[in-house]
């Protein structure tokens, strides 16, 4: 038989951050605030709500640079102001941007947060070897599955916890494939985060979880991960359909995944346009001139 999904030993070390029940059932928001980057302290959508189009893969990484240009270009004090919001912006919410205009939940249902590559983990080749990936996606999960247990729906706790104990309905893993990005090496963090595939069906015998693995040293996905679970009853000896409570909260966090993917998306496309904003304003203009600066006491003719 295949191992179980969630063995018993990963439970009783995963501690979680006591966090309301009201602020899980909600997308992460974030607090800055500027002339250029407005937000709302509570954004809810409809599940019909239109999804933005993705973002431009190296957002992260291109936003600063064009911000330097602006300020190397010369800034007045008021774009200074812009820019640096921008910027503190970027550096703390890229982790809650990057997972979650692809649907990823952080906040109060993360995986892994912050986690230290430790150096042992690293083989002969010099980089973090592969079959870490796996252990940071299955301690993810746990962290994931144990959320709805503790803090989302305590009224079925011990329906959460018994999926990861071979007595009744449980889970266990199917198939497991990772798509490695780029190699990590220590030192760095790492935040790992799972969503659904795929919206629950009620009947179903099986649902499927990505996973991405990001690294904090590149501000990237590092990995990305599939998961194929089967519900199963131990004591049947047979794969059996998601229970209700499952269905449920799997229709909830579904739901969740969608609006956190447009609130995302729109912050980053909200920050993308404070952007350019500040480019038209100094360098992308036709009487613009480059501030050189000025030689003070150089050398008398």
């Amino acid at each position: 038989m295949l191992p179980t999904l969630l063995p018993r030993r990963h439970l009783a070390r995963t501690t979680i951050k006591q966090i309301t029940t009201s602020a899980l059932l909600r997308p992460t928001t974030t607090t800055t605030t500027t002339r250029l980057i407005s937000t709302s302290p509570l954004i809810t959508f409809s599940i019909d709500a239109q999804i933005p189009k993705p973002p431009p893969k190296k957002w992260i990484t291109d936003l600063p640079a064009r911000i330097g240009k602006c300020i190397i270009f010369g800034c007045s004090p008021s774009q200074i102001q812009d820019a640096s919001l921008i910027l503190k912006a970027l550096a703390t919410e890229w982790r809650e941007l990057l997972a979650g205009s692809e649907g990823f939940l952080t906040g109060g249902r993360r995986g892994l947060d912050g986690r230290e590559v430790v150096w042992g983990e690293m083989d002969s080749f010099g980089h973090v070897n592969n079959v870490n990936y796996y252990r940071y996606a299955e301690s993810a999960r746990v962290n994931w599955i144990t959320n709805f247990s503790v803090h989302v729906d305590p009224a079925h706790r011990q329906e959460w916890a018994e999926l990861m104990q071979p007595k009744a309905i449980g889970l266990i893993m199917k198939s497991l494939k990772c798509d490695f990005k780029f190699p990590l090496v220590y030192p760095d963090r790492i935040s790992v985060y799972h969503r659904l595939a795929s919206p629950p069906q009620s009947g179903v015998t099986s649902f499927h979880l990505e996973c991405v693995v990001l690294s904090h040293q590149h501000r990237r996905i590092a990995a990305r991960l599939e998961e194929d679970i089967v519900i199963y009853d131990y004591r049947k000896a047979g794969k059996t359909a998601m229970p209700e409570f499952m269905l449920s909260l799997f229709d909830k966090t579904w739901k969740l995944q969608h609006e956190e993917t447009i609130r995302a998306r729109k912050r980053i496309w909200e920050l993308i346009g404070g952007v350019e904003r500040l480019e038209r304003e100094t360098w992308d203009r036709e009487d613009a001139k480059e501030d050189l600066g000025s030689a003070v006491g150089g050398l008398s003719s």
